[in-house]
């Protein structure tokens, strides 16, 4: 693409991890105009979204929209209608990947390990707290928002007694509540991306929360977590982590940079959270420190994820 044309970094928008796709789409603004590139920056009004990308004349769009309608396929589908490149998964991909339910459906599918789990969905009659206890035999289990990252309506319950307060909080956020299994090990994250038309697996990253759960306290707050890149993790460990980690980038579709969670247990057995396919791209986010633990600064990562914006053969 030519360096004149207009790149709209799209951010903000009206979902509860707006304040930190504000920051995500600062940085990557400011990386692109450091390689020189020339940026609109968008705070998303999604009934404007066309109006803003005209005003600004824009070209191709860097999608820097976490949570509701930027990881959930309503951004892609109008682009697609516009007919305007972007960066990232497309419309089906993005709306599996933000939906922990349908992934999770789709990746047991395809024989890919997820933590044993419950389905909940919003008026049912349910029986929450003897449902989850003749299904999981014991505590602690993982409760969590269907449709909602930054761990914002998650917990980890490990008292009979609050297991019904916690579905309830689920259900504030999301018509699905889904309930895992807690899994103990190692919490792992891999990268992944496009480059030069390969898909490729970043060095694997172990999170290690200091409060012992990686909340959005940990995630977003610096110190608050440390990140050892490369995992410490022999090599066949690290291959069949990556592996798996590619294995659901491929099965749900994803294009451009993504992040697939991985937990592996304390018998060396990997099981898929979920996957992310707007990641996080500010000073604590994932991906950046995984890029650059093979040598690739943050504007050049940014370079490489424009560069692999699209449209339609996602």
């Amino acid at each position: 693409m030519d360096k004149n044309d207009v790149v709209a970094v799209i951010m903000g928008g009206p979902s509860a991890e707006r304040e930190i796709s504000l920051v995500t789409g600062a940085a990557i603004a400011g990386a692109l105009r450091e390689k020189g590139y020339n940026v609109a920056e968008i705070d998303l009004e999604p009934k404007k979204l066309a109006e803003q990308l005209a005003a600004c004349g824009a070209k191709v769009v860097f999608n820097a929209v976490h949570g509701m309608y930027g990881e959930d396929g309503r951004l892609q589908t109008l682009l697609e209608m516009l007919e305007m490149p972007y960066t990232g998964s497309g419309m089906l991909a993005s709306a599996l990947g933000m939906d922990k339910a349908a992934s999770k459906r789709i990746l047991q599918a395809a024989g890919i390990v997820t933590p044993k789990s419950l389905i909940f969905v919003k008026g049912e009659a349910a029986d929450y707290r003897s449902k989850i206890m003749s299904v999981f035999q014991k505590l602690p289990v993982v409760i969590k928002a269907a449709t909602q990252g930054s761990s914002i309506g998650v917990e980890i319950v490990d008292n009979e007694a609050d297991i019904d307060a916690a579905v309830q909080k689920a259900f504030a956020y999301s018509r699905e509540v889904v309930v895992e299994e807690f899994i103990r090990g190692k919490e792992l994250t891999v990268a992944i991306m496009q480059d030069g038309g390969k898909t490729v697996a970043l060095p694997v990253i172990n999170i290690v929360p200091h409060s012992g759960v990686y909340d959005f306290h940990s995630k977003y707050t610096k110190g608050a977590t440390e990140y050892l890149v490369p995992a410490p993790l022999d090599e066949a460990t690290t291959r069949y982590v990556q592996e798996l980690a590619v294995a659901t980038y491929k099965v749900l579709g994803c294009s451009g940079v993504a992040r697939v969670d991985v937990m592996l247990d304390e018998a060396g057995k990997g099981y898929v959270l979920e996957a992310n396919t707007v990641p996080g791209m500010t000073a604590t986010s994932l991906v950046p420190k995984a890029a650059a633990a093979v040598g690739i600064a943050f504007p050049e990562l940014c370079e490489k994820i424009l560069l692999s914006a699209s449209l339609n053969d996602k």
